[in-house]
């Protein structure tokens, strides 16, 4: 019988202005059809960056690792699609071990299919890497630091788990355990409304946890935001809107919101995370979150993670992404418009092709608009204080004091993950209120 072999790899240990950044779906729609997707993801802008890292190699191991498969039950070879994404049918095979169940999710590096383990007897998420070389790459570090965090997060309470890894017709596929939606596509179900304090204040130190278990560690995950964060799991209850209930019946539908009926959470994507060193300087994170450093080109480290952590909080709390915006000196406009004015000793750090937005020591601000729409675009947010006010009912004034902390523009005097998580929005006073 003709054999088809297959590299296997075992794991050892307010303004509603179009959001345009790419998007985690775990729910996109299945397709009857052979199909191609992508799986989401940044694309790594400097890929030299990671040199120092010792990922596994792809092909001086393989050997070590060759399993011949039954070709029985293996799909038709097709070609990749020009963009180089694997195509596939639903109930098909990916190799003889696992069954193709479902589209869970697309985005730049590939796709992601909820998939039947045959030898472990349960559902599993499976990303399909792009057989392209930065991508696979890409796939590559993300693997090292998956098993990284494995061999420290021993109970698996933090990030996700890596179940497995193989090459398979020139796709990197990274098996995952099976998880429920990311927190953006919780929101998006939810019509956008926010989430109770007191699940925020759960995710918040879950998500702290992490973070500060990853700068232990001397990692630093850069692209924190909701669609890499997953609930464990997908069930949840309906409670009234007290918001909107007061106008509508009970049988309207908006009269209801969404509520996890667990706040247990877990930290996707590292395909993104580097070590700390000096002088890191490249563009990282999704522009909701990323951190007025990285946009000014003053150099990043840990501080840009709690940034981000900040800015999912505020949405948490909303229901909307607090700067929404594509474009660098919007952006830092928005943000002083919500947090107060940069101070000069940070717009002076500004590297050359960031001080454009700077003129006379202050930001170009409105007069560097590129259009009326968006002075009118930051015009529309409110100071952070009012922002929580407008949604938070108690715990608003500890809430309101953690996130001026995460917040700060100065990394240098921006919170820890470790000393945020000791902040008394998470203390035991506040959960028992």
């Amino acid at each position: 019988m003709e054999m088809e072999r297959v590299v296997e790899f075992p794991h050892t240990h307010m303004d509603r202005r179009p959001r345009k950044r790419a998007r985690l779906g775990w729910d996109v729609p299945q397709a009857p059809k052979a199909q191609v997707g992508m799986f989401c993801g940044q694309e790594v802008g400097n890929m030299t960056s990671f040199a120092p890292l010792m990922a596994p190699s792809l092909y001086t191991t393989s050997s070590l690792f060759d399993k011949e498969v039954a070709r029985n039950g293996s799909p038709p070879w097709r070609e990749d699609d020009k963009d180089g994404h694997y195509m596939f049918s639903l109930g098909e095979n990916l190799t003889a071990r696992y069954k193709i169940q479902s589209k869970m999710g697309e985005g730049t590096f590939g796709q992601v299919l909820e998939c039947w383990d045959r030898e472990k007897k349960e559902m599993v998420a499976i990303k399909i890497v792009r057989g392209i070389k930065k991508y696979r790459e890409a796939a590559m570090i993300e693997i090292e630091m998956l098993q990284q965090l494995g061999k420290h997060d021993k109970g698996g309470s933090r990030c996700v788990q890596l179940r497995n890894w193989f090459d398979y017709r020139n796709h990197i596929c990274i098996v995952f355990e099976k998880l429920g939606p990311s927190l953006y596509d919780f929101l998006k179900k939810n019509n956008y409304r926010s989430f109770p304090i007191d699940l925020v204040r759960e995710i918040g130190r879950q998500l702290l946890e992490c973070v500060a278990f990853m700068h232990d560690l001397s990692l630093i995950h850069t692209d924190l935001k909701p669609e890499n964060i997953l609930l464990v799991s997908q069930d949840y209850v309906r409670v009234p809107d007290y918001n909107k209930s007061s106008s509508r019946s009970p049988k309207d539908s908006s009269y209801y919101k969404r509520v996890p009926k667990s706040s247990a959470i877990k930290v996707i994507d590292f395909g993104s995370t580097t070590y700390e060193r000096q002088d890191q300087n490249y563009i990282v994170s999704t522009r909701h979150y990323r951190a007025p450093e990285v946009i000014l080109g003053m150099g990043w480290s840990y501080p840009c993670d709690v940034w981000s952590i900040g800015c999912i909080l505020v949405e948490l709390c909303t229901g909307e992404a607090l700067f929404q915006t594509h474009e660098n000196l919007e952006h830092l406009a928005m943000m002083e418009r919500v947090l107060g004015p940069l101070p000069q000793h940070i717009l002076k750090r500004a590297d050359r092709h960031a001080d454009k937005y700077v003129r006379r020591g202050r930001l170009d601000w409105p007069e560097g608009a590129a259009s009326r729409e968006s002075i009118k675009a930051v015009q529309k947010l409110a100071r952070l204080q009012n922002l929580i006010m407008q949604h938070v009912d108690h715990s608003a004034g500890d809430l309101i004091h953690l996130l001026q902390g995460l917040l700060k523009y100065d990394p240098s005097d921006r919170l820890t993950a470790r000393e945020a998580l000791r902040h008394s929005f998470f203390t035991r006073d506040n959960l028992r209120r």
